[in-house]
């Protein structure tokens, strides 16, 4: 009997539709098992998003992304064959010692086009996917999960095992009662949160570059988003305020951490005047500086996480945090 045969009544939930839970559910998807993804939001994204505006949109949570492992390649290879993403080569710069500098980097960039939404799209397309549902409750009772959302109450469907695709606070807080190591494993992520500064100049800047990085100021990254493959309308900047900074005035108020980071920039030599300006707060954006090596799995409860906390911060990890974890799920269930 294969594992695809086996795996047929094996119903998963998987809650979280970011890079993470998709790379999951469709992993899960093709070797058989029966999936569904809960996502609290209107549309599939997690940090790979993009905003848009009056004549304008930008990438305000990942910029780009990159590829070193061949799984990931692989899937990325894929995805630019779909024209879901494309590489990246912006003039980059960094800023240091009060200097600006050419960058010598050479590790090739991507990003999804025409936005950064789109590689999610792409994973979700052929999966079940219940949008608007934001989790608050879980419980295993005689060895089914059953859920419960804010906005529709008990969900009637109840599943053989759970994935858990959220930053790590989230998922704490949803397991925390259940087992003291799941604590253990999730209260180690801490996780930093990311002030991020969209704006949009009454006229085009005049800069020698597209994109930067920024040592050693309030602003850890900038770049302009119209400088990636396929993207329309009115030039639009992006400005990542630094994880550290970000999460020591994670409560302040918006239009006060907009000034500041607005103010650095124009320290740095990019004033962008009376633009337009929009402010995100990501409470939860980069993992742990020594993350675990992979997915986490209790499998007495049939109980999994995966995210980029788990596999280093980056989009790669995200989708191989996934990916892994799908795996040693249908090793468990053969």
């Amino acid at each position: 009997m294969t594992s695809k045969t086996h795996s047929k009544q094996i119903s998963i939930a998987i809650i979280g539709a970011g890079i993470s839970g998709l790379s999951c559910a469709t992993r899960l998807q093709k070797l058989g098992f029966e999936v569904e993804v809960y996502e609290k939001s209107r549309g599939v994204s997690g940090r790979m998003s993009t905003r848009n505006g009056d004549g304008w949109n930008a990438d305000h949570g990942a910029q780009y992304f990159t590829a070193r492992d061949p799984l990931f390649i692989e899937e990325l290879n894929h995805w630019i064959q779909s024209e879901a993403a494309s590489i990246w080569n912006p003039c980059l710069k960094v800023y240091k010692q009060g200097q600006w500098h050419d960058s010598i980097s050479s590790e090739n960039r991507y990003v999804g086009t025409p936005n950064m939404t789109a590689p999610e799209k792409f994973l979700a397309r052929n999966l079940s996917i219940q949008l608007n549902q934001t989790i608050d409750q879980i419980a295993i009772k005689k060895g089914k999960w059953s859920l419960h959302s804010i906005e529709g109450g008990d969900i009637q469907k109840k599943f053989d095992w759970l994935v858990l695709a959220l930053p790590a606070p989230q998922a704490l807080a949803l397991t925390q009662q259940m087992d003291l190591k799941i604590k253990g494993w999730v209260s180690n992520a801490n996780m930093q949160g990311c002030w991020t500064v969209i704006v949009s100049p009454n006229q085009n800047l005049n800069t020698d570059f597209d994109a930067a990085f920024v040592n050693n100021e309030i602003i850890s990254w900038i770049s302009r988003n119209n400088s990636k493959p396929n993207r329309i309308g009115r030039e639009v900047w992006i400005i990542h305020a630094n994880p550290q900074w970000s999460q020591e005035w994670i409560e302040l108020d918006r239009d006060a951490a907009a000034k500041l980071i607005l103010d650095c920039a124009k320290k740095l030599g990019l004033d962008f005047g009376n633009s337009k300006v929009s402010i995100h707060r990501w409470r939860y954006a980069s993992g742990h500086v020594n993350p675990a090596s992979g997915p986490i799995i209790n499998q007495d409860l049939r109980l999994g996480f995966c995210g980029d906390w788990l596999r280093g911060g980056r989009v790669e990890g995200a989708w191989l945090s996934g990916y892994e974890l799908a795996s040693q799920i249908e090793i468990l269930q053969k």
